[in-house]
């Protein structure tokens, strides 16, 4: 550990206001590193470019440590070399994407455009700044319908079922051809099921922005602590005990 914090001092957070992204800043600054994060505020709480968003004044206040905080769109390039310009960043850990399955369906454009030409931006800026540390933030809809259970890291992907999953098995495959093709990357693609929970101090945790495409998880939260009265469970034609959804977690 200590060897890795002398050669990498300074992480950049792609979406790092989000729910994720947030709570990985708070690892960080524990863990002794600079945390430089970027987010527009499309899956995350923020209402001023000028101004700290609640989720990363949470994290600030938890660890006591200053986040270098930056509004911006990874689809403007010039906007994530101006970070590089000013910070030496060694490692990127890259959550942001539009991550919703059900809506990926009706704006399949906005989700092919948003999701690969920022990873294609943000790797180009990489390797013209020589950084070649990359944790991808990937997930477990790359599978698709498994033909067997239960998924490990051997189970074949490629037959994701939604534009999202599709976006996120691509932008899989383009990380491979550029460390294939160049020996200097190293890339490692994180597959997430079903991000849940929030920090142990209460202060950040999981607010969705898009109510209509949002996780169950956070509903149960938020009936948890009142702000909502009752849970609403959809769906009436699975193949269950009273048609409902059923995941095993």
């Amino acid at each position: 550990m200590e060897n890795s914090k002398k050669t990498f001092q300074t992480i950049l957070i792609t979406g790092g206001a989000g729910y994720i992204g947030s709570h990985c800043a708070v690892d960080l600054l524990e863990a002794g590193y600079n945390v430089v994060a970027i987010d527009n505020f499309v899956n995350s709480v923020g209402s001023s470019q000028d101004v700290l968003p609640p989720p990363l004044k949470g994290v600030e206040k938890i660890t006591g440590k200053k986040v270098h905080f930056y509004y911006g769109d990874l689809l403007e390039k010039s906007v994530i070399q101006n970070i590089f310009q000013k910070h030496k960043i060694d490692c990127v850990i890259h959550f942001a994407a539009y991550k919703s399955v059900g809506e990926s369906f009706h704006i399949p454009l906005n989700y092919y455009k948003n999701n690969l030409i920022s990873t294609i931006n943000l790797l180009e800026v990489m390797e013209e700044y020589g950084c070649y540390q990359m944790v991808f933030s990937s997930s477990c809809s790359v599978y698709g319908n498994p033909a067997t259970l239960p998924i490990t890291t051997k189970s074949p992907t490629g037959n994701a079922t939604s534009t999202y999953g599709r976006t996120k098995y691509t932008s899989e495959c383009i990380l491979r051809d550029l460390s294939h093709a160049k020996s200097e990357w190293n890339i490692i693609a994180l597959r997430y099921f079903n991000p849940a929970g929030a920090h142990n101090s209460g202060i950040i945790g999981e607010h969705p922005t898009k109510v209509a495409y949002a996780n169950l998880m956070p509903f149960l939260g938020q009936v948890a602590i009142g702000e909502r009265q009752h849970l609403t469970v959809y769906g009436n034609d699975y193949n269950t005990v009273d048609g409902t959804g059923l995941s095993s977690f």
